[in-house]
């Protein structure tokens, strides 16, 4: 049978996880590897973050979009790796394994199998996540395919930076980017034919398929003075929503300094019809780092301010407004959407 015919029905488990394993790296954090019942990973923090998320086809990505493009197994890898790496950021913390469950019909391409490793050990080494690895897993057999991804993270013997953190007088600021993945999502599901956008078109799209969270950046605020932190994936304003009603303050963002943001996006908003700070305001899954920090301080490098925090000044509770106006921005809702 020819290599771009075998779908995983052909192989048993065993000689599928036989094609997986070479494409994994491995760290000094994980102990003992793929192989046994469980994998055993280093704590020499004595404390482990942890965290999970999950991708379902044709709720969290398409295998064919609408525009033309195809979801490679390279793509879904490289996602279910950065975004879980990017949890760990968000607490200040540096990824130290991950445990992979993948389900699959049995028409799967064996080949896909393969991309998809190829996309995990690609994103874990370009994102810089030097110190993280797969260290074991499980395969299913499903309907659609889902991935499944738990990853363990060190804090380097730091307090964990919390959401709830952030103090009136506080600098707002973000890091890595805003509204581009949610441009790539909108030119995906548009008619607009894929071969026909420009480069910096495509681009966005390869930000939704493959997002680049800043992975420096956690750690470099944890030792730089942040007071709250969290990762922006279900939108900003609703993330923003978030940090204000655990720490029970008002966000305030600057206008101008988000019109920054949307510049970049001005070009395919056009050719969509589409207002490009909705996508600044309310599009998720770039997972970038939404933070505070002390007035006056020096932003550690990576971060750009966009706001201020403010005191409560009405209950309940916080709340998120744009130049003192409320903002009305829904983002990202797993069930509602």
């Amino acid at each position: 049978m020819l290599e771009e015919q075998l779908t995983v029905a052909h192989l048993s488990e065993s000689e599928l996880l036989a094609r997986i394993f070479p494409r994994l790296n491995r760290t000094s954090a994980v102990l003992l590897g793929p192989g046994d019942d469980a994998a055993l990973v280093a704590a020499p923090d004595g404390r482990t973050l942890i965290s999970i998320d999950t991708q379902t086809q044709d709720q969290d990505f398409r295998l064919q979009w609408n525009n033309g493009y195809r979801t490679t197994g390279f793509d879904v890898g490289w996602k279910a790796a950065a975004q879980n790496l990017s949890d760990i950021n968000a607490m200040g913390g540096r990824a130290t394994s991950l445990v992979v469950s993948l389900t699959m019909p049995p028409a799967t391409q064996v080949s896909w199998v393969e991309d998809f490793a190829d996309g995990l050990t690609a994103a874990i080494r370009d994102l810089g996540a030097a110190d993280c690895s797969v260290a074991g897993g499980d395969l299913g057999r499903g309907r659609e395919l889902g991935v499944t991804v738990a990853v363990v993270g060190t804090l380097g013997g730091l307090p964990p930076v919390v959401r709830s953190g952030a103090e009136a007088g506080d600098v707002v600021a973000v890091a890595g980017t805003l509204g581009r993945a949610a441009a790539g999502l909108a030119l995906l599901e548009s008619s607009v034919a894929m071969a026909s956008l420009t480069p910096e078109q495509k681009a966005l799209v390869e930000n939704q398929c493959r997002p680049i969270p800043p992975l420096a950046a956690g750690p470099l605020a944890a030792n730089s003075g942040v007071k709250a932190m969290m990762d922006i994936s279900d939108g900003l304003i609703r993330d923003a929503g978030r940090m204000a009603a655990a720490s029970t303050v008002v966000l305030d963002f600057d206008p101008i300094a988000l019109k920054a943001h949307a510049a970049p996006l001005e070009a395919a908003a056009g050719l969509l019809g589409i207002e490009p700070m909705a996508w600044v305001l309310g599009g998720g899954e770039d997972h970038g780092l939404l933070a505070t920090f002390p007035a006056g301080i020096q932003l550690p490098a990576g971060f750009t301010a966009i706001g201020s925090v403010q005191a409560v000044d009405e209950s309940p509770g916080g709340s998120v407004r744009i130049a003192g106006q409320p903002a009305d921005t829904v983002g990202w809702d797993h069930f509602a959407d």
